[in-house]
């Protein structure tokens, strides 16, 4: 008999023993590796077909209307995230997180490239205290909106009007957060103003922007956060104030039936002309039933007045309002299939640019999205 016949049959023995197969599952995956050194390494990869009814833009302004289902009638390969994490209950750590894809360009922060279908979402140093004082340095996602930028966490396929105009994406700053107990927590920041990295010769950063927020759970089933910003942001070629306030409240209502509710209200001093402001307020609603084990449904209805059309483009202003219809199933732990429909209008009779050059008040989209969590 051959060597190598000789090295299969023992091969083969050997796993035909009970002892083999035991000790084979209990072999670490590489997820066990890193939880053990303390690493958390984990992402998710979001794909999807939408069809818009429109162009996509607004007949002035010119800029997209929707924030990451951009495209009229094509597939999309949104993101492809993956987040590394170190983050011990006391002492220092880091969080690192990359996005790679179409949503990248979106979400990029001024100072960085906006162009290659990369973006480092958040990367940033922590210092945490048993005495729940954590402090972090670099770069992180807003304190405000309902939503966020990771695809798996919010309830629709596609983002709010709030997400998109009322709110900034990510900061780059010092943030500390104190949690006076399990129920309150406090924080405040310092931070280069809205979505911006670094100052560049386009985008100077000089002034800074302060935050801060207030996050609640008066009573087990209702969550209520506060985030407020204020600081300069580039007006033409210097700074001008800028703030807004932001409130989320969540209410479940049962384990499979939530509510939530979130507002916004911002102003840019001298934005349309030196002393003339611009003002922006919206409010938005949404219902989620898991009405099977592996079902869902969400329900989100808003309204978003852009009183100056600073935020839009929108010559004059105009109250946006939209609604949007999401189906949710899982056919595993890790995975997410939607189906969505919504439905956009405006009170400007010309607000939305059609597919033949015409105008219209109104645009309507259709989208199906796969989701895989790792």
């Amino acid at each position: 008999m051959s060597q190598l016949k000789k090295s299969a049959l023992a091969v083969a023995i050997v796993a035909s023993l009970p002892g083999f197969a035991l000790a084979a599952d209990k072999v670490p995956t590489l997820g066990d590796v890193f939880k053990a050194s303390g690493l958390n390494v984990t992402g998710y990869v979001d794909a999807s077909y939408t069809y818009l009814s429109g162009r996509n833009t607004f007949t002035t302004g010119g800029g997209f209307n929707r924030v990451y289902d951009r495209e009229r009638n094509s597939f999309n390969l949104h993101t492809v995230d993956l987040a590394v994490a170190y983050q011990p209950a006391e002492g220092f750590g880091a969080f690192v997180q990359l996005d790679f894809g179409a949503d990248a360009d979106v979400t990029a922060s001024t100072g960085t490239s906006a162009t290659d279908q990369t973006d480092l979402q958040e990367a940033y140093v922590q210092y945490a205290t048993k005495g729940g004082l954590t402090v972090l340095g670099g770069k992180f996602a807003t304190l405000a909106g309902a939503e966020v930028i990771e695809a798996p966490a919010n309830l629709n396929f596609s983002r709010s009007i709030l997400f998109g105009y009322a709110i900034p994406f990510t900061h780059t700053g010092l943030r500390a957060s104190y949690a006076i107990n399990d129920a309150y927590k406090v924080i405040l920041g310092l931070n280069n103003g809205w979505d911006v990295f670094k100052a560049s010769a386009t985008a100077p950063s000089d002034g800074k922007t302060l935050e801060a927020g207030v996050a609640m759970t008066p009573i087990k089933p209702l969550s209520v956060s506060v985030a407020g910003y204020y600081g300069d942001a580039l007006v033409g070629t210097y700074g001008a104030p800028r703030y807004v306030v932001d409130v989320v409240a969540t209410y479940s209502v049962t384990d499979n039936l939530s509510v939530v509710l979130n507002a916004d209200s911002g102003m840019q001093e001298d934005a349309l002309a030196i002393g003339t402001n611009a003002k922006w307020s919206g409010v938005a609603a949404y219902v989620n039933w898991k009405f099977a084990d592996q079902w869902r449904v969400a329900v989100r209805a808003e309204q978003f007045d852009d009183k100056d059309g600073y935020r839009t483009g929108v010559t004059g202003g105009q109250k946006w309002t939209e609604g949007t219809a999401t189906l949710a199933y899982m056919p595993t732990a890790n995975a997410e299939l939607r189906l969505e429909g919504r439905y956009d209008t405006s009170d400007v009779a010309t607000a939305f640019t059609k597919t033949d050059g015409t105008t219209d008040d109104n645009q309507h989209s259709v989208a199906v999205q796969a989701l895989y969590k790792f």
